[in-house]
């Protein structure tokens, strides 16, 4: 297919027929948190489930075992039995492109995020999905994960230079990976930011960064008081001033630890836009709230829900990186 031909990825708040979420699987990688992140999915796909609007649930579980426990926390859903290597189909998952009786999923290359994750399904997990889901599947030829990458539909795109011109990826210029999201995904602009949180193991993964909330919107996150990622935001902000973008600002949660002190990449814009709820991950901080109520604001005919997304989060994301919706 030309480029000329190609229509971008529907915006996340266009309609889905369903969504696939990574369930936690494998205990070697979640050690004493794995029950803990079973019941935050839980509670994540039940949010999606009844806030209605026909949007599907579809829980992708490695194995049997995990299965089981998918089945027990969310009856509702359909329960998919694929082998992954970890949950985050975000980056695994296929993206798709078009409606209707015109779509069809589009597969990148995934090299565990640069070489530092290798885990056995995560290369093929895509294209298994896209399978089970009777979607036509195609893989272009270069490594792109979808948390790097942030479209409104409109043929404008978002992302870091952190992650797409990382040399633990690709090995294109600025150029030719403008050109590869043009002739694989239908982009025509490119706003590039710097990098993205610290510590995010994704090498700066746009969605913990910068969120469309709208054709031509924005949101991006203002500084807490002592936060990390202080001067990632405010070159957010120049960057898409430059681009003539509009900014709307969510709160940071800013600085957030882990038991041993080091910082995690915890953000409130790992939100997921479903059919009829916003699901805005919370950490026990003092902005939660207030994340959730902004996001309320910004969706009025959709419900902001805030859960509890710390167990998630010890894996290296939230919400979003665990989901991947399939449009009407």
């Amino acid at each position: 297919m030309s480029s000329s031909a190609l229509r971008p990825p529907l915006p996340e708040w266009a309609p889905h027929e369903a969504v696939w979420i990574g369930f936690p699987s494998d205990p070697a990688l979640w050690l004493g948190d794995l029950e803990a992140a079973e019941q935050e999915v839980g509670a994540f796909a039940q949010a999606i489930h009844a806030g209605g609007r026909a949007e599907k649930v579809w829980l992708v579980a490695a194995h049997e075992g995990a299965a089981a426990s998918a089945r027990k926390l969310a009856p509702f859903a359909e329960v998919i039995v694929e082998p992954f290597g970890d949950i985050w189909l975000r980056d695994t998952g296929p993206i798709i492109l078009g409606s209707g009786s015109g779509r069809r999923a589009q597969g990148f290359g995934f090299n565990g995020w640069g070489g530092k994750y290798d885990l056995d399904g995560d290369q093929d997990v895509g294209e298994r999905l896209a399978k089970r889901a009777s979607l036509p599947f195609a893989k272009a030829g270069w490594i792109l994960e979808g948390g790097a990458i942030e479209g409104d539909g409109s043929g404008t795109v978002l992302t870091t230079e952190q992650c797409l011109l990382n040399p633990n990826r690709n090995t294109l210029t600025r150029e030719q990976t403008e050109e590869r999201l043009l002739d694989d995904l239908g982009f025509e602009r490119v706003i590039w930011f710097g990098s993205g949180l610290m510590n995010d193991h994704t090498d700066g993964h746009i969605d913990n960064l910068a969120r469309f909330v709208a054709p031509g919107r924005v949101a991006i996150p203002t500084a807490a008081k002592d936060d990390p990622n202080a001067a990632v935001y405010k070159d957010a902000a120049r960057r898409l001033g430059d681009a003539h973008l509009d900014i709307v600002t969510l709160p940071s949660p800013g600085r957030v630890t882990d038991e041993d002190g080091d910082i995690i990449p915890a953000s409130y814009m790992n939100f997921y836009i479903g059919n009829a709820a916003v699901v805005v991950p919370q950490y026990g901080a003092a902005m939660d709230q207030a994340a959730v109520d902004v996001v309320q604001a910004l969706f009025p005919e959709r419900v902001a829900i805030g859960l509890r997304a710390d167990h998630i989060l010890t894996g290296g994301g939230s919400f979003h990186c665990i989901s991947q919706q399939v449009p009407a």
